[in-house]
């Protein structure tokens, strides 16, 4: 069954994790124990409704004493035609890390704007940070159509200003939904009363939207994540290369580079589940077994021979700062890509990103939590990638903290 990974982000209060609830609890996505936990729970918070649905994304009881959500909280569900994974991101601005994080592997990106503040510079930043990850489409979702009385002008007046700024920050496919979550109008059923409305309500729309596209033509990449020498008496010259494919489709026979080596092969084997099978695809895991006995190691890239990624210990990225520490020009790094690690160092800050603008800003060299910058990064081995806009897996990665194993930025290439 297709898969739809998606985040929701937006203002304080513009009812995300409502938004999230009203889907799941209208479209009979959860089990009755959940229901009557969550309506205890709505009785004991003195809500006037029989259940407050944002407990069901709130996952966390220290934003539930606040009212505000603080982490991503992830779902999933299905219904007849599609899977949904979905990731509810913070809309505070000192929260710009999880939204990054949340965001990184989204297909698409719901935008909630309450209709009676209109786009604010949460949305602007929301949607810039969509922009500079690449997200495929956009749903602005204006909510609380029920507190501007359904008011067709009003959404009117919205679209209008939205489709002047996405235009601005390169945003090519964007579409629009009045709705009410706490009403359920336009969530998962059309609502009488915006009848004016000829698109779909929320979840038809999620479960019709063309995904991305870019999969089909990915090119075949797959990292090696452990390598399979039993070396017992019944398996002596076994030797396999585990691993999930991270893009693309492999077949036995198929000529292979492994990276950064550049020694080539043949792909003689693929094993999946215990049995040999004539191909595998993305996110499939296998172990794959070489014609040559050649050295092969963790976090070491095979690619078609014809097709293979850019492979440099140079690489120019946009990071996320995440340590709450500002960042130092001495600092040494880990990068992490997927299974492979190498050390690295950040040679240059050249610009920080106003997330309300887009505009690149002229860069003092400092770093601090939650700025989004270019940067050059140097790496003592190596690394293959794929430009994160053509191909997210390939080209994302981490930078720990060398001497407390602490994740302080997220980048794509």
């Amino acid at each position: 069954m297709d898969l739809l990974r998606f985040f929701t982000a937006g203002n304080v209060d513009d009812g995300k994790s409502t938004l999230i609830g009203r889907l799941l609890y209208d479209s009979h996505s959860i089990s009755t124990d959940i229901i009557e936990t969550l309506t205890r729970q709505s009785k004991t918070r003195g809500e006037n409704t029989t259940i407050d649905l944002a407990l069901l994304t709130d996952g966390l009881r220290a934003e539930r004493e606040q009212g505000i959500t603080i982490d991503v909280a992830y779902k999933y569900f299905s219904t007849d035609k599609r899977k949904f994974i979905i990731a509810d991101t913070p809309g505070h601005a000192q929260y710009t890390r999880n939204m990054f994080t949340g965001a990184s592997t989204a297909q698409l990106a719901i935008i909630l704007v309450d209709a009676r503040n209109g786009i604010t510079d949460q949305t602007k930043r929301h949607s810039i940070i969509s922009a500079t990850l690449g997200i495929p489409r956009v749903l602005l979702c204006i909510n609380k159509m029920d507190l501007v009385a359904y008011s067709e002008e009003r959404f009117n007046e919205i679209v209008s200003e939205y489709n002047v700024f996405s235009q601005l920050i390169g945003l090519n496919q964007v579409d629009f939904i009045p709705a009410s979550a706490l009403a359920g109008d336009n969530v998962v059923h059309r609502s009488e009363r915006l009848d004016w409305f000829k698109g779909l309500p929320l979840l038809e729309y999620l479960e019709t939207v063309e995904t991305d596209q870019r999969e089909q033509l990915e090119a075949a990449r797959f990292q090696v994540q452990y390598v399979i020498r039993p070396q017992t008496e019944n398996l002596h010259d076994y030797r396999g290369y585990a691993g999930s494919i991270l893009s693309g489709e492999f077949h036995t026979g198929d000529e292979v580079q492994i990276l950064p080596s550049g020694l080539t092969t043949r792909i003689s084997r693929i094993e999946s589940n215990l049995k040999d099978v004539p191909s595998a695809g993305k996110n499939q895991p296998i172990v794959m077994h070489l014609e040559d006995d050649l050295d092969v190691s963790r976090g070491n890239t095979i690619v078609p021979k014809n097709a293979a990624p850019v492979t440099e210990r140079s690489l120019e990225a946009t990071i996320c700062w995440m340590d709450h520490a500002a960042f130092n020009s001495t600092q040494k790094f880990l990068l992490q890509q997927n299974s492979f690690r190498t050390k690295a160092v950040i040679k240059a800050v050249h610009s920080k990103i106003d997330i309300h603008s887009f505009r690149d800003l002229e860069s003092d060299g400092s770093l601090n939590l939650n700025e989004l910058a270019k940067v050059s990064i140097k790496t003592a081995e190596a690394v293959s990638f794929d430009p994160f806009r053509d191909l997210p897996k390939s080209g994302a990665f981490i930078l720990i903290n060398e001497n407390t194993n602490q994740t302080v930025a997220a980048g794509v290439i």
